[in-house]
């Protein structure tokens, strides 16, 4: 198909009609739109280009077999729109206003659908999802809604949502839960969204982030104008010189179970950056994305219930029930409450009411805590095959960040090295994996090869075919 004005019959008169034989199939009532619909597709996908002539309506009514008023029926209302450009006796055109979509770039932190086993982590075991008890749940929610419930909600959430969610925080996490101070977001990059639009309007400029860290971190807060400071840790968390050093008065951490590395911030280490966040009138940003999955001992409990004044407490379902619902919560100092209320207002009106009461009965009949007691018993056997599948196939490896979460850090010996030739051969043998170098600012130059392997939305009979896969497809070095 020709995209200059010199061949007005030519390849697009012959070849454009190839792409609407679809549309012409519709029903007859449907024809019209459907014909109008293909040709706004093939404009927008690039196949027809700015500059492309159209066939005539006489002659592409012919090659479709329709009547000549629906090709022109077609023309007239995307000329109308601006997806094409006529004028009399000139004939019809593609115009120039619209761009071909670009190509969906790849991003680090989403799954290989086309690998044989994929360790990259961020997903629970979708299967888990209590279909059963949700479903229940939304037919009890529906008798019995009230209907002013479905008007525009509180900003803050539904307050038996907010009940619920007091006591289950409160018992679970040991947070100080008051529902006043409870807002119901989607999620909690929302929560970090709201929080940090307040910051930036209050005049802060920069946030401190765990390095290593998630990898989402950077633009998340960049989106509310914040600049994020990549931040050391050490053994015991987050390090504190560092931190002290930085001059920012806000701070993103996952002190219960780090992200990536696996470490519980030590009670010394939670006691500085409270010191921290006092001595600065600063905030510390707690995200809690796993923290009810320990597998030693009982889940340490959450930094914010020490001082719910300079910590802000997020959470989500998100590894618990599924991302896809789109269901978390935040729990908000009291400075910054109105501002954070009414930042959620202007931002969405407020979250799903039906969303929200069927949560909150799942809450209130115990649904969600055997929901995280099935969880629990799974992700331990599946942690367990990691571990043990590793301990065969890479004796040498050094496991970490085992004893809670979803993930473990794994680092391989000098000679499966370099690191980027390691990834290239198990990619090629079918598996996915994160190397830890993803999730961090600083470039350290340590050999060997060092892996998040995230365990949870695979069964144990996969973790041990992809450690096996794993283990025979580099070319390991001899000698020292």
């Amino acid at each position: 198909m020709t995209s200059s004005g010199t061949n007005p019959a030519g390849p697009a008169g012959s070849a454009a009609w190839e792409l609407l034989l679809p549309a012409v199939s519709a029903p007859a009532r449907a024809r019209g739109r459907a014909l109008q619909a293909a040709l706004r597709e093939a404009i927008r996908a690039g196949r027809l280009v700015s500059g492309t002539r159209l066939p005539s309506s006489r002659d592409l009514a012919a090659d479709l077999g329709v009547s000549r008023g629906l090709v022109t029926e077609a023309y007239e209302q995307l000329v109308a729109e601006g997806y094409l450009r006529s004028g009399r006796g000139a004939g019809t055109w593609v115009g120039d206003a619209v761009r071909a979509a670009p190509a969906r770039a790849r991003d680090g932190s989403e799954h290989s659908p086309g690998a044989e086993v994929d360790f990259v982590p961020g997903t629970p075991d979708l299967s888990l999802f209590p279909r059963g008890a949700w479903a229940a749940a939304q037919r009890a929610v529906l008798a019995g809604l009230p209907h002013h419930d479905l008007g525009y909600p509180d900003p803050r959430g539904l307050p038996r949502l907010r009940t619920a969610l007091a006591e289950l925080l409160t018992r679970r996490r040991g947070v100080v839960a008051d529902p006043e101070r409870i807002v119901v977001v989607s999620g909690v990059a929302q929560a970090a969204s709201l929080l940090g639009g307040v910051l930036h309007a209050r005049g802060q400029r920069t946030i401190g982030v765990e390095d290593p860290g998630s990898p989402q971190h950077g633009a998340l807060y960049g989106a509310s104008g914040l600049r994020a400071v990549p931040l050391p840790l050490d053994e015991e968390g987050l390090a504190l010189e560092p931190l002290f050093a930085s001059g920012t008065r806000a701070v993103a951490t996952t002190p219960a179970h780090q992200y990536p590395t696996g470490i519980a911030c030590t009670a010394a280490r939670r006691a500085g950056l409270l010191d921290w966040a006092r001595s600065v009138d600063g905030l510390v940003l707690e995200d809690d994305y796993d923290g009810d999955f320990r597998y030693d001992r009982a889940p340490v409990g959450a930094l914010q219930g020490l001082d719910p004044d300079r910590v802000a407490y997020l959470g989500s379902v998100s590894k618990s029930l599924a991302p896809g619902l789109r269901l978390g919560w935040l729990l908000v100092p009291g400075g910054l409450a109105e501002e954070v209320v009414e930042r959620k207002r202007t931002t969405d009106l407020g979250h799903p009411s039906l969303d929200q009461a069927v949560f909150a009965r799942f809450l209130e009949r115990g649904d969600y805590d055997r929901q995280l007691r099935r969880c629990q018993r799974a992700y331990r056997e599946r942690r367990d095959a990691l571990v043990a599948a590793l301990r065969e196939h890479f004796p040498e490896a050094r496991v970490s960040g085992i004893a809670a979460g979803l993930h473990a850090v794994v680092e391989l010996p000098e000679r499966y090295g370099p690191e980027d030739g390691f990834l290239e051969r198990v990619r090629a043998a079918g598996v996915a994996v994160r190397p830890l170098s993803a999730c961090t600012h600083a470039r350290t130059g340590a050999p060997g090869v060092r892996l998040v392997l995230g365990y949870a939305h695979l069964p144990p009979a996969r973790i041990r075919v992809g450690v096996e896969l794993m283990a025979t497809a580099p070319a390991v070095r001899s000698g020292p």
